[in-house]
C-alpha cells in the first residue's frame, strides 16, 4: 500500500501557488494530522483489547474459537482494499475503515494480555514507539528515494505471510518463529521509513481539501499497520510470559 507520488512534478506544480514558508507550514500540519490519527488509532486498539480481554465469553471466541480467523481475514482484506476504500470512497467510509481496522486489531490482540505480563507489554510498547519514531523520522528527513526499497519490502510481506502460515500449520518450530519475528520487525521498520516518505511527498499533489483529508486518514492507516505489526512481533521477541 502506497501513495506512489510523482515527487518532482508534484513539488513543481504545488510550488507555483505557494511560498516555501506556506508549504512548510502546510506540510507540518498535514503530517501532524496523520500522526494524530495514527496515535488515536493505537489508543483505540488498546481500549478494545482491554475490553475484550476482560470478557471471558469474548476471549473464548477469539482465543480458542474460530472468530480469530474471521478477524485475521478481515484485517488482511481491509488492508488489501484500503487504497480503494479510503481514497476513492466518501470521508465517512474512510473514517469507518480506519476505526474498524483498529478495532479488529484490538480484538485479535486481546489474548496477549493473558499471555504476557503487563510490565513487558508496556516495555515492548515503548521500545516499538522508539524504533517507529526513529524510522519515521528517517523517512521524513532523508533525501534518498526510498521507493525501490519500499517496493521490495512490500513484496517481502507476502513471503512473510506465507512463512507464518507454514510455520503455524506445518513446521511449528520455535527457532523458525524467532527468526521470522526478527525478519518481520526489520521489514516493517524499513516500510515505516518508506511509508513516511510517501505520505510526505503525497502532500505536494494539487488535491482538494476533501481528498487531502482522506489521504491523511490513509497515511495514518498504513503507518498504524506497520506500528502494530512491529509491536506484536517485538512482543514475541522481548515479551515476558505470565
Amino acid at each position: 500500500m502506497s501513495f506512489d507520488p510523482q515527487h518532482s512534478q508534484a513539488r513543481q506544480s504545488y510550488g507555483v501557488a505557494a511560498s516555501r514558508d506556506e508549504i512548510d507550514a502546510g506540510l507540518r500540519s498535514y503530517m501532524l494530522r496523520v500522526y494524530n490519527y495514527m496515535a488515536l488509532g493505537v489508543a483505540f486498539t488498546g481500549i478494545v483489547a482491554l475490553v475484550v480481554a476482560s470478557s471471558p465469553a469474548l476471549m473464548q471466541m477469539i482465543a480458542v474459537g474460530p472468530f480469530k480467523w474471521v478477524l485475521f481475514v478481515g484485517i488482511l482484506g481491509l488492508g488489501w482494499f484500503a487504497p480503494k476504500v479510503i481514497l476513492t470512497g466518501s470521508s465517512v467510509t474512510a473514517q469507518f475503515a480506519f476505526w474498524a481496522y483498529a478495532a479488529m486489531w484490538g480484538a485479535l490482540m486481546a489474548p496477549m494480555f493473558h499471555v504476557y505480563t503487563e510490565a513487558s507489554i508496556a516495555k515492548v510498547f515503548f521500545i516499538t514507539s522508539g524504533a517507529f519514531a526513529g524510522m519515521s523520522l528517517y523517512g521524513y528527513t532523508t533525501k534518498k528515494d526510498l521507493a525501490p526499497m519500499g517496493r521490495f519490502l512490500s513484496m517481502a510481506t507476502i513471503g512473510i505471510l506465507i512463512a507464518m502460515l507454514v510455520n503455524m500449520f506445518l513446521v511449528q518450530s520455535g527457532g523458525f518463529d524467532m527468526i521470522l519475528s526478527i525478519v518481520v520487525v526489520l521489514v516493517f521498520a524499513g516500510l515505516t521509513a518508506y511509508e513516511t516518505q510517501a505520505i510526505k511527498e503525497s502532500y505536494f499533489a494539487d488535491d482538494t481539501s476533501d481528498i487531502q483529508s482522506k489521504k491523511a486518514v490513509f497515511g495514518a492507516f498504513i503507518l498504524y499497520g506497520s506500528f502494530i505489526t512491529m509491536f506484536i512481533w517485538m512482543l514475541h521477541l522481548f515479551g515476558n510470559r505470565d
